[in-house]
């Protein structure tokens, strides 16, 4: 909804791709001494040990159970944000955070506080000091525990009540899973570099390229850096301090035609420093790209609804597997009475043409060369990230776990996330889907053509780039998904050339859509983005090749009512975008 193999992809697939995984530990003695990894584990083992006892001259006090799970997950936090629009600054911006989520269940893992709709009972945020201050780290965690520990209690006698009166559930999995604690002290990130001004400059003129483009009416570059280092200790011994940094560049641009639509294009650099991101001659080349199809795409005429034969490129068929399929493969959507649990009775069982493979593996930290933004050593409960194998030749063989157990899964597998502020669940990292049935891209287009000719259409679709969608999870609503195209084209089946049109919508429902893969490309290609569910926002990253469907239903976006501009644009001054030296 929109945020690493071993071994996974097929030798056809990797023949010329290269990934790297970062080391998961420190070498021994780089650990410094950590005042606030410090304060955690004192004050949590002193909330252990004395939350729920007995006061002194009063016998245990049932009302009062003490909780049987404590974690403090707290991330240390610097970042720059510089922003530019129309070749002139907007922001600049740096910061320091401190910030820690406090979870504590009472109960048993059996039932527990959180149970159903009752998650978030489990979680209290605060702001921590910036300062390494012992006492004040420790006094922060102290009314954040209490406060939390108030909440977690009035919710458990809310939980007990309703399950006294409600009738069996389908899944009667525990609330919490048994998993090892794990520990792993890394050495912390790296202070944050980045040389604002400079950056500042580079900004102002990628901006500025868009003013060579008359209808491109808005537009903004942001660049932002991050460096973290996440400190996560709980009741059941884990101690974990894993760092983590990205950079990332991101550019969005917008016109609208004539008839009212409008129409955007975005894209997006990522890199682990901002060091790492692409030359400036390479993003403003990529300015001009964007400008040029604003351009184009404003004068295209608006599609039809269309069902038949369509090609997408690698990245259209990344974005379309992690909102058709990935979401739908999480694992707390398998349980509760609102998840439509659309691939729930389904392990064991083909899902995919059995030429197709799919997993997760949030370990790979690049893909040929480019930075995946759903890397991480460890998952937000403290769980070592793993590799998972979800689709085996066509056949469903997992999910992706938190520790949140379902039926037939009592365990993590690393991959419980979430935003800061909300409880884990799930989650996507890095989904790489691999293909044994690959053709070159021209092979894969004239099958294109010879599949819309048997269908007897008139051209099939070729689907460029894709923004974001939306899947629809729960049971009360039909479980559709719809995902918007950004560049679309008509291939025509008579040899005429190829037609960008606009307005296009894809929609369907999953399991119809993902049968209907005939063939794949030999070149996988990567979407990074952020994606947003109900633990947050969080990045992620997918990989895939290009896709031959043999039937996909589009339908019309909403028009738009908005004229464009009445008034021209200021006659300019210069178009020349500001000199940068990198």
């Amino acid at each position: 909804m929109l945020h690493r193999s071993r071994r996974l992809l097929s030798s056809v697939v990797l023949a010329s791709t290269t990934f790297f995984a970062l080391p998961l530990l420190a070498a021994p003695g780089s650990q410094p001494d950590s005042p606030l990894l410090n304060a955690m584990s004192t004050e949590l083992h002193r909330a252990v040990t004395s939350l729920g006892a007995p006061s002194a001259g009063k016998a245990d006090d049932d009302s009062q159970p003490a909780p049987y799970f404590v974690s403090y997950d707290a991330h240390d936090l610097s970042t720059v944000s510089i922003t530019a629009q129309q070749g002139a600054l907007l922001g600049d911006d740096a910061a320091n955070n401190r910030v820690v989520d406090v979870v504590i269940r009472v109960g048993s893992p059996a039932l527990d506080n959180t149970h159903g709709q009752h998650r978030a009972s489990a979680i209290t945020t605060v702001p921590l000091p910036l300062a390494d201050d012992q006492e004040a780290l420790a006094r922060s965690l102290w009314y954040a525990t209490n406060a939390g520990y108030g909440k977690a209690l009035q919710t458990y006698l809310q939980v007990k009540t309703e399950t006294g009166v409600r009738a069996d559930e389908e899944d009667k999995s525990p609330d919490f899973s048994k998993d090892t604690a794990q520990t792993a002290l890394q050495a912390p990130a790296p202070s944050l570099s980045v040389n604002r001004a400079a950056w500042g400059e580079r900004l102002r003129a990628l901006s500025a390229v868009f003013r060579e483009y008359p209808h491109v009416y808005t537009n903004f570059v942001m660049m932002t850096a991050q460096s973290e280092t996440g400190y996560f200790v709980s009741s059941e011994g884990a101690k974990v301090v894993t760092p983590h940094q990205l950079a990332r560049v991101v550019v969005f641009a917008s016109t609208r035609a004539d008839d009212g639509m409008d129409l955007f294009r975005a894209q997006t650099f990522e890199a682990r420093t901002a060091a790492e991101l692409p030359s400036q001659k390479e993003m403003e080349a990529a300015m001009h790209k964007l400008g040029a199809s604003l351009e184009d795409l404003r004068k295209a005429p608006v599609t039809q609804p269309y069902d038949g034969p369509a090609l997408l490129s690698g990245r259209a068929a990344a974005v379309f597997f992690h909102e058709v399929l990935g979401h739908r493969l999480e694992g707390q959507r398998q349980r509760g009475d609102q998840e439509g649990q659309t691939f729930t009775k389904d392990i064991g069982k083909a899902i995919l043409p059995p030429f197709l493979s799919v997993a997760d593996d949030p370990t790979m930290a690049t893909f040929d060369g480019t930075y995946l933004s759903g890397y991480y050593s460890y998952d937000d409960e403290g769980q070592r990230a793993e590799r998972v194998a979800l689709i085996q030749d066509g056949v469903l063989k997992t999910f992706l776990m938190s520790r949140l157990p379902i039926a037939s899964f009592a365990s993590s597998n690393g991959h419980g996330r979430a935003q800061i502020g909300l409880m884990p669940t799930g989650r996507q990292g890095n989904l790489i889907v691999s293909s044994t049935k690959t053709v070159p891209d021209k092979e894969l287009r004239q099958m294109l053509i010879d599949e819309a000719k048997k269908q007897n259409k008139p051209y099939g679709l070729y689907f460029d780039d894709i923004s974001s969608g939306f899947a629809v999870t729960n049971r009360a609503a039909p479980q559709a998904f719809q995902v918007i195209p950004l560049v679309v084209y008509r291939v025509y089946t008579d040899g005429r050339p190829d037609e960008l049109v606009r307005g296009v919508s894809i929609v369907g429902t999953p399991q119809a859509a993902l049968t209907r893969i005939v063939a794949t490309g030999n070149h996988p290609e990567i979407f990074n983005g952020e994606c947003g569910a109900e633990s947050g926002s969080i990045p992620v990253s997918a990989i895939a090749p290009a896709m031959l469907v043999s039937e996909i239903e589009t339908q019309r976006q909403e028009q738009g009512t908005a004229r464009p501009p009445i008034l021209p644009p200021p006659t300019a001054v210069s178009t020349a975008a500001p000199e940068v030296h990198e």
